[in-house]
């Protein structure tokens, strides 16, 4: 069963506006080690979409939910439905063989904690662990079948209209036919008016197992951004990315995006309005 792609080389070197709230993550692969501000929510509705020549995994619709429940502390939960597409051709055999599949994958629960602030000179540091619930059934390819974890380092720096994220982490799967692996990338980011960001990321993952699409270790290139409509709050992710070294391998997402919340002491709702670039004044 296929695994939101990961990475294996990877990078760290950033700088960050002490005053703004900067975002990776959705819709790329590289995360960002900045958590949801005390009092803040984030949810999303989105569709993705992992890919090789083995087998094609697209996932949605799945449901993101962040919480910012804790000063420099983001609660994490991710439901999602998905698919496995089995290529059946002898060349990618076993990990190719098999039935189609549809239903609800493995649940992702975690935790961001930022611990080096972000100054004028310094950069943001911190860590996002995650925790795959094996809700997805194992015999259908749709789960792994046990649980497992990702722990990952996450630097930022953000200087004008500019932001600058990287890391690399590790993930620890000892489920059969799945292996532990590296991951890490690294994302530019650039303001492009008031309402649209652009950004691409270099992103890179070892072998994952054959129980995988991902059976080869693989370095990507992704582009893609974040539009903000007028209503506050909302905005619409893109991002799409292809394999440049190692395993053939395509990456896509498609979500909407709100956040809201209050800000510790205020009176009433603070209803987000617009950010610049991708977060709280």
């Amino acid at each position: 069963m296929a695994r939101c792609t990961e990475i294996e080389l990877c990078l760290l070197t950033l700088v960050a506006t002490p005053a703004l709230w900067a975002q990776a993550g959705p819709p790329f692969q590289t995360d960002d080690p900045s958590p949801v501000p005390l009092g803040h929510y984030e949810a999303y509705v989105f569709g993705a979409l992992a890919a090789t020549r083995v087998e094609i995994d697209p996932t949605g619709p799945a449901f993101e939910f962040n919480w910012g429940a804790l000063p420099n502390v983001q609660l994490h939960a991710i439901l999602p439905l998905g698919a496995i597409v089995p290529s059946n051709n002898p060349l990618y055999a076993p990990a190719g063989q098999g039935p189609s599949a549809f239903g609800l994958t493995d649940m992702e629960l975690g935790v961001k904690y930022a611990f080096v602030k972000q100054s004028k000179r310094r950069p943001q540091v911190g860590t996002f662990v995650m925790f795959e619930v094996p809700t997805g059934n194992y015999s259908e390819g749709l789960g792994a079948g046990r649980l497992w974890y990702k722990v990952p380092i996450w630097v930022e720096k953000e200087f004008g209209h500019w932001s600058l994220v990287g890391g690399v982490g590790y993930v620890i799967n000892k489920q059969d036919q799945y292996r532990d692996y590296l991951y890490g990338g690294y994302l530019v980011k650039r303001e492009i008016g008031e309402r649209l960001e652009l950004s691409v990321e270099v992103f890179s993952h070892a072998r994952e197992g054959l129980a995988t699409p991902q059976t080869q270790a693989s370095t990507l290139i992704d582009a893609g951004g974040y539009y903000h409509f007028k209503s506050p709050g909302w905005q619409f992710l893109f991002a799409y990315g292809h394999s440049i070294a190692g395993g053939t391998e395509q990456y896509g997402y498609l979500g909407l995006y709100k956040t809201w919340g209050k800000d510790k002491g205020s009176g009433g709702d603070a209803m987000l309005a617009l950010q610049a670039p991708m977060g709280y004044r």
